[in-house]
């Protein structure tokens, strides 16, 4: 008899197949393009960070006094999450996050960073996401994948957090992707080796050892409740619904270039 977090996967499987074989992967097949996957891409890594935060939220102590919140279980996945994502190494030894880390990728191959920092600043003088998404002029298909990962924040429902967080992204990076990349890397020697370290570490730590955390952690909020696993199912869906439609607005744009 298949467990509750094996018919999640059956129930999505549909789906994420659309995602790992969505044309955008294959088009990507130059400088020029890599730069506009990038500027949209980021926001995606950034929401992953928000959804991080949101679940260190609720599943551990972060203010003081301090008392204990949750079960130890929980707090170590999440707490060991937290650490790699926040406070990973560049191809330096440079301690980052896997965000700073993308900006990082951005600024070396000349991607536009200006749009993610203006919408960063307006963040950090009170604005809430959607004024600040206002603000800073997006795009709609970015403004519409970063609304359904907030409707998620703000509806607070950490077993439904954890299922977009562990099942709404790209868990395997094809490797023609891998491939192109290599490809635009020999042409251009140099300009996108911070990006294609992103990438390995991407697939080292985040598609190996941190979602089998967020597995873990998804199956313990989700426990032996059937309504809680089939919210999990639902929000999982509208996540993976979400970056399609992000790949989407990307590829749209992209096949207009040639």
């Amino acid at each position: 008899m298949n467990t509750p977090l094996e018919l999640l996967k059956q129930e999505i499987q549909a789906l994420n197949d659309r995602l790992l074989n969505h044309p955008l992967y294959g088009s990507v097949d130059s400088e020029i393009k890599l730069r506009l996957f990038m500027e949209s891409h980021i926001y995606a890594v950034w929401d992953f960070m928000s959804l991080l935060k949101q679940l260190q939220l609720n599943l551990t102590c972060v203010s003081t006094p301090w008392v204990p919140v949750g079960n130890a279980d929980t707090r170590f996945l999440i707490n060991e999450i937290v650490l790699g994502e926040e406070s990973d190494v560049d191809e330096d030894g440079i301690r980052t996050s896997h965000f700073e880390l993308y900006l990082k990728a951005m600024k070396q191959v000349g991607a536009n960073t200006q749009p993610i920092n203006v919408l960063l600043d307006l963040i950090r003088q009170g604005n809430s996401v959607s004024d600040a998404m206002a603000s800073a002029s997006l795009p709609l298909y970015i403004k519409d994948f970063l609304n359904t990962t907030f409707s998620f924040v703000e509806a607070n429902k950490v077993h439904e957090i954890a299922a977009v967080f562990t099942f709404g992204r790209e868990d395997v990076i094809p490797q023609m992707f891998i491939r192109l990349v290599n490809d635009i890397e020999a042409r251009v020697p140099g300009t996108i080796s911070t990006f294609k370290y992103y990438l390995e570490r991407h697939i080292e730590v985040d598609g190996d050892h941190h979602s089998h955390l967020a597995l873990q952690m998804t199956e313990l909020l989700c426990g032996t409740d059937e309504q809680k696993w089939k919210e999990a199912i639902d929000a999982a869906k509208k996540a993976i619904e979400a970056r399609i439609g992000l790949w989407d607005g990307i590829y749209e744009i992209m096949i207009h270039m040639n």
